[in-house]
């Protein structure tokens, strides 16, 4: 799990909480706020894992909005804590490939009024993200399995998504 940081056409500042699991890359949860807290990083903990379902660890970098209630909630889960080292982004690499992703190939061609906006916008592009998008690591499938679709199906059509920054290609039926 991590934060980042988008800011708005009126320079307000929305933090962005991601949790992914990494099997499949799959963003799990999602969350915005102007006003990070512990408990708010808490209760989104809570929400993002269903009860029963918690993995053996959870790992996180050592930013301040992880503080004691954070920590408490987390180990009440059954959850180990791994904390990054110091400025150490390399130790998560999903998470931080996620954000860059997320930044390049949908933040950075958009601009941001508020936090409803970004929230359909974080929703349709990890729609995108999940369904439709290839990852190397995955053999060239997304995160939710895709079937393959056979040469002779059909004619090619573009769909549009992410209000038209990524077209998806599929094969109309005859």
């Amino acid at each position: 799990m991590d934060f980042f940081v988008v800011p708005t056409v009126t320079f307000r500042l929305l933090y962005v909480l991601i949790v992914i699991t990494h099997e499949r890359r799959k963003v799990v949860h999602f969350n915005i706020t102007e006003t990070p807290a512990a408990a708010w990083t808490a209760q989104q903990v809570i929400n993002a894992i269903p009860y029963g379902t918690a993995p053996e660890y959870l790992l996180r970098d050592r930013d301040s909005i992880y503080g004691s209630v954070f920590v408490q909630r987390v180990e009440g889960m059954g959850h180990k804590k791994e904390d990054d080292l110091p400025r150490s982004p390399w130790q998560s690499p999903y998470v931080e490939r996620l954000i860059g992703s997320i930044r390049r190939e949908c933040l950075d061609q958009v601009i941001v009024f508020n936090e409803r906006q970004l929230h359909q916008i974080l929703e349709q592009f990890l729609a995108y993200y999940h369904e439709v998008r290839p990852h190397r690591s995955l053999a060239h499938d997304s995160p939710i399995p895709r079937p393959v679709v056979l040469s002779d199906r059909g004619k090619v059509i573009e769909i549009p998504l992410v209000g038209g920054l990524h077209p998806h290609y599929l094969r109309q039926a005859a």
